[in-house]
C-alpha cells in the first residue's frame, strides 16, 4: 500500500468491527431480557404472531376468571336450594302427619298448620335473600322473561335455556297434534243382578277389591270407587242407570286401568276389554314433534331447552295453537377467550317463591297457607301432598341443572382454557424467548470476534506507517 489518505483496509475493519459489536450488543440484551424479540426490527412478522399470541392468552386468562366467578353464581344458588329441598321435606312430613285424622287433635294439626306457614315463609326469604354481590338468584331475576302466556292453554312453563340475540326475541308455537288421554273402561250392564260380583280395580297407585251385591246400582259403584281413588289412581263416573266409566286420575301412557272380575258370573265391560292404557301428549314445537309425558312436553336442542306443561283443555284436543314469546332475561355467561354469539352459555333460573313452586293444573304450593284452598283445615291432604312433592321434584330438577352445568360446562371449559393456555403459551414462548444455549454460544463468538477485529484494526491502522521508510 502506498497511500495514506484512504486506509481502506481500516475501513473495512471498522466495518466489520461494527457488525460484531452489533452481534455481541444483541446477545447481551437477549441473554439479560430473555427476550429473542426486544424490537420489531429483531422479528418483525414473529412479533405481529407473538402480539396475536399474547391478545389470546389474555383473552383465555379472562375467560378463566369468568368460569371461576361463575362457579361461584352457582355454588350460591345451589346452597339456597338445598336449604328449600329441606324445607319442602318438612312439609310433606307435616301434611303426611296432618292426615292421620284420627290420631291426632285439632289443636296438633293447628300447630302443624303454624309450621307450614312458617315453613313457606322461610321458603320465600330464601328466594328474596340469596343473593351474590347484590344480584338476587332465586327469586326469578334470573329466569327468562316471556309475554303472550295464556294460563288457559300453559299450566307451568320452564324455560331452561335458550340461545338468541341480546336485543332479540325467541317465537314460540305450540300445536297438539296426538291429545293426551287417561287411561279408560266402561262397564255396560247396570244395576247388579242375580248373584254378587267381586272385582279388583287397578291403577298406578294401587288395587283395591270391591264387592257389590245384588241390587247395588251403577251409582252405588262410583261411589264406591271414588272412596279408593286415592288408593288405586283410578275414578268413575255414571252415565245413565247403566254405565260406569272407569278412568285415570292422570294423564299419559304410564297410567292405566285394570278391572278383573274376581268371583261371580259376569262384570260386563264394553268390547270385553279388561285394561286400558292413557296416552301422551304429542307436539309441534317450533316445528319439532316432541312426545311428552303426560301433558308436559319437552324440547331439547342447542338454541332452545324447555319444559312445557300443557293444561288439560290444551292437551286434550288438536284445534287450538299456543303462541307466545320469550322476550330476554336468564343468566348470560361467556367464558371462551372468543365473544360471538356461539361462545355464550345461557340458563335460566326460575324462582322458588311459594307462588311460582308447583303448577296450575295440580296446584301451587303456595294454597298450603292459612286461609288458602289446601290448608290442612280443608283436609285437601292428597292434593297437599302432590303439590308438595312437584314443588319437590322442580326444586330438584333446578338443581340438578346447576350441577350439570357447573360438571358438564364449566369444568370442562376450564380444562379446555388451561390446555389451551398452555399451548398457547408454549407457541408465543418459541417465537419470543430467547434460547439460552444458542444465545451464550452467540455471545462468545461475539466476543472472540470482536477481539480479532479490533486487533485487525489496530494491524490495518499501523500499516501506513510503512511508507516512512520510503521517505529515509
Amino acid at each position: 500500500m502506498s497511500r495514506i489518505n484512504t486506509n481502506v483496509s481500516s475501513i473495512i475493519a471498522q466495518r466489520i468491527l461494527g457488525t460484531q459489536n452489533s452481534r455481541l450488543n444483541l446477545a447481551l440484551q437477549r441473554l439479560s431480557t430473555g427476550l429473542r424479540i426486544n424490537t420489531a426490527k429483531d422479528d418483525p412478522a414473529g412479533l405481529i404472531a407473538s402480539e396475536q399470541m399474547r391478545a389470546e392468552e389474555g383473552a383465555i386468562q379472562a375467560a378463566q376468571g369468568n368460569v371461576s366467578r361463575t362457579t361461584n353464581v352457582v355454588a350460591v344458588a345451589e346452597a339456597g336450594l338445598t336449604e328449600v329441598s329441606t324445607l319442602l321435606q318438612d312439609l310433606e312430613g307435616l301434611v303426611d302427619k296432618s292426615a292421620n285424622d284420627a290420631a291426632i287433635t285439632d289443636d296438633e294439626r293447628d300447630a302443624n298448620q303454624l309450621e307450614i306457614d312458617a315453613i313457606l315463609g322461610s321458603i320465600n326469604r330464601i328466594a328474596n335473600s340469596n343473593e351474590l354481590q347484590g344480584r338476587r338468584l332465586l327469586n326469578g331475576d334470573l329466569a327468562y322473561t316471556t309475554s303472550g302466556v295464556q294460563t288457559s292453554q300453559i299450566a307451568h312453563l320452564q324455560i331452561n335455556s335458550v340461545r338468541m340475540p341480546a336485543s332479540g326475541h325467541q317465537a314460540m308455537s305450540i300445536q297438539v297434534t296426538q291429545a293426551a288421554s287417561q287411561a279408560s273402561l266402561s262397564y255396560v250392564s247396570g244395576t247388579i243382578t242375580g248373584s254378587g260380583r267381586t272385582i279388583e280395580v287397578g291403577g298406578k297407585l294401587g288395587r283395591e277389591i270391591f264387592t257389590f251385591s245384588s241390587g247395588t246400582t251403577v251409582g252405588n259403584m262410583v261411589s264406591a270407587i271414588n272412596q279408593a281413588a286415592n288408593t288405586t289412581g283410578v275414578s268413575a263416573y255414571a252415565s245413565g242407570t247403566n254405565y260406569v266409566y272407569f278412568r285415570s286420575r292422570e294423564y299419559g301412557a304410564a297410567q292405566f286401568v285394570r278391572v278383573k272380575l274376581l268371583s261371580g258370573n259376569s262384570f260386563n265391560l264394553a268390547g270385553g276389554k279388561t285394561e286400558d292404557y292413557g296416552e301422551d301428549v304429542v307436539a309441534r314445537v317450533n316445528g319439532m314433534t316432541t312426545v311428552g309425558t303426560g301433558l308436559k312436553v319437552s324440547l331439547r336442542t342447542s338454541s332452545l331447552d324447555a319444559d312445557i306443561t300443557l293444561t288439560t283443555g290444551m292437551a286434550t284436543q288438536t284445534t287450538a295453537t299456543a303462541a307466545f314469546q320469550i322476550t330476554g332475561g336468564g343468566a348470560t355467561f361467556s367464558f371462551t377467550p372468543k365473544l360471538d354469539f356461539g361462545s355464550l352459555a345461557s340458563l335460566g333460573v326460575d324462582s322458588v317463591q311459594t307462588t311460582s313452586l308447583g303448577d296450575r293444573n295440580t296446584g301451587l304450593l303456595y294454597t298450603l297457607a292459612t286461609g288458602e284452598v289446601n290448608a290442612l283445615t280443608n283436609k285437601n291432604y292428597q292434593t297437599a301432598q302432590q303439590i308438595v312433592r312437584l314443588a319437590a321434584n322442580q326444586v330438584a330438577a333446578l338443581r340438578g341443572r346447576l350441577g350439570a352445568f357447573e360438571r358438564d360446562t364449566l369444568a370442562t371449559s376450564d380444562s379446555s382454557l388451561a390446555i389451551q393456555y398452555e399451548n398457547i403459551s408454549s407457541a408465543e414462548s418459541t417465537l419470543r424467548d430467547a434460547d439460552f444455549a444458542q444465545e451464550t454460544s452467540n455471545l462468545t463468538r461475539a466476543q472472540i470476534l470482536v477481539q480479532s477485529a479490533t486487533i485487525v484494526l489496530k494491524a490495518a491502522n499501523q500499516a501506513p506507517q510503512a511508507i516512512l521508510s520510503l521517505l529515509q
